[in-house]
């Protein structure tokens, strides 16, 4: 069974690739394309993240079993098959080398050559990786590089289907890629949900330092829950393993510690201290292009809303609560991106933006842009 879906969609289209390919002329050409964007979005599909829940071990130098191995070999088959079947596609529809193949609109062909070029290197590369006993030697290490190389897939098809549908005109990667969409959402809820955990570790390290003896327990059993709680979530899920592998021990060592009697509030103290270092430092899913792309296009989003809101603060103040709702509501996919804006974004939650009228109705807009001009997206 393939990492993904036992019995995946059908692989489709968006509406502008589609708009893309019936715009073609040359029809041939475009059913050829359109066999090999339908194979991409298949690819890019089954090559969806995995879910390495079943595969934790809180053991810090645990080396892959053969269970481990036995659950990973069709993980690593069906990677190389999917990977291959785009290429098939790639070879029969556009035989020949980039060199020869000069048909298409911006060389598309040659293009599709080069991209497969490339894929196939990394096929090469996965089996190179699948042999070096730095990584077979262990568990995380082996589980990381699986998730590294299936992540790669995926983007090199997303960017081959990007460039060569910009050929044909200007367009967006959530207007051609597939799974883009999917794709961002799952940064967004990462960057979301850990940025709370973040909040919640600093606050519980805090508290550690100030406990009374009698307090240490309840604390290494209130840090045991917020963490389960975590455990369950979609973020969670989507973790990168070396950084899930470190979230893990650190449950374990709590877990631990919240089973005994008396816990040393060093030990829960230096464990929670380590935790909040880590959490923090998955603030660097920020720096992926993914998120930076989409973060831009939020952002100069939510500038106009409120630039309308502004302007409509007094002679149609409903008008104007209603652009700023709007606003509000689309900025929150920019959460955990930075603490002040995260603050503000908590607040509005609360409020009833579309309900506010005069002055608190223009305060609450301008501290927004406030906010946004000091958020750097560029």
């Amino acid at each position: 069974m393939s990492a993904a879906a036992e019995n995946p969609p059908p692989a489709s289209l968006t509406p502008r690739l589609e708009q893309i390919l019936q715009s073609l002329p040359d029809r041939a050409f475009s059913a050829r394309l359109r066999a090999v964007y339908l194979a991409a979005a298949q690819a890019i599909s089954r090559l969806s993240d995995l879910d390495l829940v079943k595969y934790e071990t809180p053991v810090v130098d645990a080396s892959p079993d053969l269970s481990l191995w036995e659950e990973m070999a069709p993980v690593i088959r069906d990677t190389v098959m999917d990977v291959n079947a785009l290429l098939n596609v790639i070879r029969e529809q556009f035989p020949g080398t980039p060199a020869a193949s000069r048909e298409g609109p911006g060389d598309v062909p040659a293009m599709l050559q080069e991209g497969m070029a490339r894929l196939a290197q990394s096929i090469t590369q996965l089996g190179e990786a699948m042999r070096n006993p730095s990584v077979v030697s262990d568990r995380w290490q082996l589980l990381a590089e699986i998730q590294r190389f299936r992540s790669d897939y995926r983007e090199q098809m997303s960017q081959l289907v990007f460039e060569s549908a910009s050929t044909f005109g200007e367009v967006s990667r959530a207007q051609v890629v597939p799974g883009y969409e999917a794709e961002v959402k799952a940064a967004v809820t990462v960057r979301a949900i850990t940025s709370d955990l973040s909040r919640i570790v600093t606050a519980r390290l805090n508290k550690v330092r100030d406990a009374k003896p009698e307090e240490v327990l309840w604390n290494a059993q209130q840090l045991q829950t917020e963490l389960d709680a975590f455990g369950r979530t979609a973020a969670y899920r989507n973790l990168r393993a070396q950084d899930k592998r470190h979230i893990v021990e650190a449950r374990a060592e709590i877990g631990a510690l919240a089973l005994e009697s008396a816990p040393e509030q060093g030990r829960l103290l230096a464990v929670t201290g380590g935790l909040e270092e880590l959490v923090r430092s998955l603030s660097a899913v920020n720096q992926r292009q993914l998120l930076i792309l989409h973060d831009r296009e939020v952002w100069a989003a939510c500038g106009v809303r409120l630039e309308r809101a502004l302007m409509q603060s007094k002679k149609d103040p409903v008008a104007s609560a209603k652009a700023l709702a709007e606003a509000a509501a689309s900025a929150q996919s920019l959460y955990g991106r930075d603490p002040t804006l995260d603050a503000f974004l908590r607040k509005a939650r609360k409020l009833k933006l579309a309900t506010l009228t005069g002055p608190e109705l223009l305060s609450t807009i301008e501290s927004f842009q406030s906010q946004l001009a000091q958020l750097d997206v560029m």
